[in-house]
């Protein structure tokens, strides 16, 4: 979730949101989510609420946030959807999406906000692969468990740093042994695999001819 505030974006209230409710992919339940508790502690915190609120999506979209704005008593915050397709925007009191021209200023600063969410989005969501497959990695290493990852990853930040920390720098993590610090390293930069010495390869290729003379068979 971005933030827009007095003509450009603040990344510090930028929000990123982990799905813990919704099983498998339902947009219209994972947005109602996210807005829920995002709401939800705003109010509890008494946080400044936003002027308005800009979905990612059409009509469908658009009521879903609707009925969570209703159920937190703020549906006096205005709500619009832009959908990406047709680059329309839904209203809730309007039955027919508002098309506005192509160069008009106002939709220019509502693609820009819906278009960073996407870069934010995006981002988060290759930096959790990132993280999930380098984690499942370290579980195949012999030696390493539960105990063991967790202070690597507490240690060095994040998932990406273990792999490209140097023999040292694991050594140097509570509960890791040079020796495994060593094993750790190795499995991410295994070494390259030396190519046969061609002078040597001659000598003992089968396929070239015997001295003058001599039995070749």
């Amino acid at each position: 979730m971005v933030v827009w505030e007095n003509g450009g974006m603040k990344k510090d209230d930028y929000k990123r949101f982990r799905i813990r409710t919704v099983a498998g992919a339902d947009d219209f339940a994972s947005m109602a989510e996210v807005l829920t508790r995002r709401f939800a502690k705003a109010l509890e915190q008494g946080s400044v609420l936003p002027d308005l609120v800009l979905i990612d999506g059409g009509r469908g979209q658009l009521n879903a946030a609707l009925k969570v704005l209703q159920d937190l008593g703020l549906d006096y915050i205005p709500a619009v959807g832009l959908a990406k397709q047709a680059e329309e925007v839904y209203q809730p009191e309007r039955l027919h999406p508002l098309v506005l021209d192509p160069t008009s200023p106002a939709l220019h600063t509502l693609q820009r906000i819906r278009d960073e969410a996407h870069r934010f989005a995006i981002t988060y969501h290759k930096k959790l692969r990132s993280k999930r497959t380098i984690q499942s990695v370290l579980d195949t290493i012999p030696g390493i468990g539960p105990s063991i990852r967790t202070s690597l990853l507490k240690t060095l930040g994040s998932a990406r740093r273990v792999r490209d920390s140097s023999v040292a720098e694991l050594a140097a993590v509570p509960k890791v042994t040079p020796k495994l610090a060593q094993r750790i390293f190795d499995h991410f930069h295994p070494p390259a695999e030396l190519e046969p010495d061609p002078l040597i390869d001659c000598y003992n290729d089968q396929s070239q001819p015997g001295p003058k003379g001599a039995d070749s068979t």
